[in-house]
């Protein structure tokens, strides 16, 4: 063989194994998708086609090199322990995991299967991981917030609502931690807006009407609802209470606002499930989850309804509006 047939071979086959390398195996691999709400929540048909879409792009492709298997827990704790089970006995290669109660729940059931998690606040105090930089063991993810962007919502509360001087805070009170976390951040803040802030833990629908209509009784009031799956599967019950007993609301993410809520300041939810695709990638591909740094939301957005702040007799100030992302008309 003549020395340049000889390189020319040597260059075909690396290129050849680098080809081999980026593509995934022939092998059909098993991603179980454990989602906290319900089917029907309005952003959920984004969230998975970003997911897809992302996967698509890194030469994943459902139904024939992928089967991705989802599960909707609707706030319900029997429900995702269940569907927990489910997804552990078909033998997953990965799972992907929704906030704290999702995670909570794989974590609990395995240890050896790989987990990504999104739209989990604080992953180090909810002893998920062991630090954001080397998360030590089978979980990783995508964080969402910061417990202190409580006081965002607080803040964007007062600036569109100058008269309220009371401020009703719901959220399912069985995650200490997280409880603490953001109570302690607006409690901070209140008093310098000259705010009140009133905790109210709420576990399901009668507790939310309840609470809500027993709040509206007195007058300069406003709604904070806090991030979790039990407001997120009845977020239609609140946004309609809210304009019921015309309380201004601030809400967690952009869905409650597109659903009629009065505004919503959140990172891009969907945005996290696009790049969780990145980690479910390299997992699928061998890499090592422990040594995958969680990541932070890169994007957040101002999101504002007009029709519900005319309804409400409110008027944004131009700033507030100037500072939007979305404005719904």
């Amino acid at each position: 063989m003549r020395r340049r047939e000889v390189i020319a071979g040597l260059g075909a086959a690396v290129g050849s194994l680098r080809t081999a390398l980026a593509q995934p195996s022939g092998k059909r691999r098993r991603l179980g998708v454990l989602f906290v709400v319900g089917e029907d929540n309005p952003e959920g048909p984004l969230r998975i086609a970003a997911l897809r879409q992302a996967l698509e792009g890194l030469g994943w492709s459902e139904g024939r090199n992928l089967q991705i298997d989802y599960r909707f827990g609707a706030a319900d704790a029997e429900r995702v322990r269940r569907y927990t089970e489910d997804l552990l006995n078909l033998k997953p290669d990965l799972l992907l995991a929704q906030g704290v109660v999702g995670t909570a729940a794989l974590q609990k059931a395995t240890r050896s299967v790989p987990v990504v998690f999104v739209q989990v606040v604080d992953p180090v105090e909810g002893g998920f991981v062991e630090s954001l930089a080397r998360p030590g063991g089978n979980i990783t993810g995508f964080t969402d917030f910061e417990y202190t962007i409580s006081r965002k919502w607080l803040e964007v509360l007062k600036e569109a609502a100058p008269d309220v001087t009371r401020a009703l805070v719901i959220i399912n009170p069985g995650n200490r931690v997280r409880w603490d976390g953001y109570i302690g951040s607006i409690e901070g803040l209140a008093p310098s807006l000259g705010i009140h802030p009133i905790p109210q833990g709420v576990s399901n629908a009668a507790e939310i009407e309840s609470a809500l209509q027993a709040f509206a009784r007195e007058p300069k009031g406003g709604l904070i609802v806090l991030p979790d799956a039990t407001t997120a599967v009845h977020l239609r019950l609140i946004v309609d209470l809210a304009a019921r007993h015309r309380l201004p609301a601030s809400y967690p993410y952009g869905y409650y606002a597109r659903s009629g809520g009065l505004m919503a300041y959140s990172c891009s939810v969907v945005d996290q499930y696009r790049r969780a695709a990145a980690y479910i990638d390299r997992i699928l591909r061998g890499a090592d989850v422990s040594g995958l740094p969680v990541q932070a939301s890169e994007k957040f957005e101002l999101i504002l309804n007009l029709k519900t702040a005319n309804g409400l007799g409110l008027r944004f100030p131009d700033i507030l509006l100037a500072r939007a992302d979305e404005v719904i008309e």
